[in-house]
């Protein structure tokens, strides 16, 4: 609480200080638009509704620095500017005058330094939308509007090489450092920046981006952010005739083949730490304009298993959460797994619930919302009391899974992963083992889960834990929740669950009978809407009576896609406000 007071005073300070600076007066390069807006998105834009983290302001007649602000990451998505993007996608008359209209009004209320913009992170992210969009911006301007658009994108780029450094490390600090490469080669009188800028970013990519191309978050969807962060930097110096340095590119060789493995069959990204798909087309553009073509590697990637077969890909959290400052948006997902068929999301985890409150966001962290073994009224890992981290109110994990282990086994079909972690011992003496086997064809999972207790001292713990329960045991539940487009009924009396996809897919869900079967309500929590999304979950319930208790399961393909039913993808005709 303290350091944020302090840093907001000296963002002020140094945002005061630079608009006294000698400006910019123009472009020495401008480097070539590659942020993608969406054209949905912005056509509500100028409808003047305006959805940004989970809030819905309408506001047709009032400029957009006028509507209130429900929140304060509604009011930095305003300031971040990223909005620029999408009015480009629509790119007509009145798209144009908008993003003028609302970039002039910014320098005019909030270009001498004040306002909440001000922060390193958000004034990187502003200063590459208004450069990428400078030519839709200074359409039809004249002289004196153009001149106090270069004076402002000077100014910041002086706040921002005297504050990068107080952003905080990973997304926030790659975000500042790249507006400020960008800002630098572009603009005349800011080159003295670029160097600096560069060894920074070059020693950030040393120390966040670890061996295996992760990062300490374990947020797929923010290890995307920085590698195309990471890729339009090293553009814009090539563009520039200047060569990344070897830290720089070797960075994106290290991350291209992780994120690889954490593409789904329908190029979304697995939903886990925080993260979301990722916008359509983001994830391949970006591997695209990368040049890595190195494959995925055998084990986990960023600790995350995959297994992949016809038109069918899994992956499972396969290793302890974010620890520390890095697990303020980590969740108790331990084990848990997605599983998508060609385009279409089939077992999934709830998702990040922080765009739709404090409430939404601790349950959406809970080892229920995911896709595996929980203990009831028991998560994986604990989440501890909230605090301060980045201007956000978010407890940390704690009491995480010490040890968390992968083994690959022989199958006389596919491929079979043995998956285990110790986060119950502590709480009841149990250890959760987790068995999958994914048919070579892609149309069958076969699954076990197992509740033990594996050493004496374990069993020790158990034991006072069942004479607590009145011997009535340890109850748990295993939970696969189903994406809100999955058609799910309970079939066979009872015994089974068939769901149809929207590709004419049919799967079915079967278990040993060692569990209670339930098909209950679930909700699918999506950063840009407006209230969560809801749908089913199938839950097999039962009780741990003796030391060891194994519940098996299986996910069959009984029906393919119909040869004539093209499979879209099932977010080609969303409206993000349609809810």
């Amino acid at each position: 609480m303290l350091r944020a007071r302090s840093d907001a005073a000296l963002n002020r300070l140094a945002a005061l200080r630079a608009t006294r600076a000698r400006p910019a007066t123009g472009f020495v390069s401008q480097p070539e638009p590659r942020s993608i807006g969406t054209f949905a998105r912005g056509r509500q834009l100028i409808a003047g509704n305006f959805l940004f983290a989970g809030f819905l302001i309408e506001g047709q007649d009032k400029p957009i620095w006028d509507l209130p602000m429900p929140d304060p990451a509604f009011e930095e998505a305003l300031h971040g500017c990223a909005w620029l993007d999408d009015l480009a996608a629509v790119g007509d008359r009145a798209a144009r005058e908008r993003a003028q209209a609302w970039v002039f009004d910014w320098i005019a209320r909030f270009g001498a330094g004040t306002g909440p913009g001000w922060t390193p992170d958000l004034t990187g992210r502003r200063l590459i939308r208004w450069i990428n969009h400078a030519i839709l911006l200074l359409n039809g301007q004249d002289r004196a509007a153009a001149d106090g658009f270069f004076r402002s994108l000077g100014h910041q780029t002086i706040f921002l090489s005297r504050r990068w450094r107080s952003a905080s490390p990973g997304l926030p600090r790659f975000e500042a450092l790249t507006g400020l490469i960008y800002a630098g080669l572009a603009l005349t009188g800011m080159e003295g920046h670029v160097a600096p800028a560069v060894a920074a970013l070059a020693r950030e990519c040393r120390e966040q981006i670890d061996a295996q191309g992760g990062i300490p978050t374990r947020n797929p969807e923010e290890l995307l952010e920085v590698f195309t962060l990471l890729i339009w930097a090293a553009a814009a110096l090539s563009e520039a005739g200047r060569v990344p340095p070897p830290e720089h590119t070797a960075a994106i060789e290290r991350i291209a083949p992780t994120l690889r493995s954490l593409r789904h069959a329908d190029g979304g990204l697995a939903r886990f730490h925080g993260g979301g798909r990722g916008a359509e087309g983001r994830l391949d553009q970006a591997l695209g304009h990368s040049g890595v073509r190195t494959a995925t590697g055998p084990g986990p990637a960023m600790g995350f298993a995959r297994m992949s077969a016809g038109r069918c890909t899994l992956i499972v959290d396969a290793a302890a959460p974010p620890q520390g400052r890095a697990s303020a948006n980590a969740h108790a997902s331990t084990l848990a797994f997605e599983l998508t068929s060609g385009r279409r999301p089939l077992i999934v985890n709830c998702g990040s619930g922080a765009s739709f409150g404090a409430d939404w966001h601790r349950a959406g962290r809970a080892t229920p919302s995911h896709s595996t073994l929980a203990i009831d009224r028991y998560s994986s890992s604990r989440l501890g009391p909230d605090g301060m981290f980045g201007g956000a109110s978010r407890g940390l994990l704690t009491d995480t899974p010490q040890e968390v282990w992968t083994q690959a086994e022989p199958a006389d079909d596919g491929q079979r992963l043995l998956f285990g972690h110790d986060g119950y011992v502590p709480t009841h003496g149990m250890t959760h083992l987790r068995d999958l086997t994914l048919s070579s064809d892609g149309r069958m999972l076969h699954g076990s889960d197992t509740l033990g207790a594996m050493t004496s001292d374990d069993r020790k713990r158990f034991d006072v834990i069942f004479e607590r329960s009145a011997l009535k045991g340890i109850a748990f539940s295993i939970r696969f929740h189903l994406h809100p487009d999955v058609d799910a009924t309970l079939d066979l009396g009872g015994s089974a669950v068939s769901m149809a996809l929207k590709s004419g897919e049919i799967w079915v869900f079967r278990h040993d009978g060692t569990a209670d079967l339930a098909l209950e309500p679930s909700v699918y929590l999506e950063r840009g809407r407006l209230r969560p999304r809801p749908t089913r979950q199938i839950v097999l319930s039962a009780r741990v009576l003796d030391y060891a208790c194994q519940t098996g399961w299986t996910l069959a393909k009984a029906q393919d896609t119909p040869a004539a039913i093209r499979d879209l993808d099932p977010r080609e005709d969303e409206d993000p406000t349609d809810d």
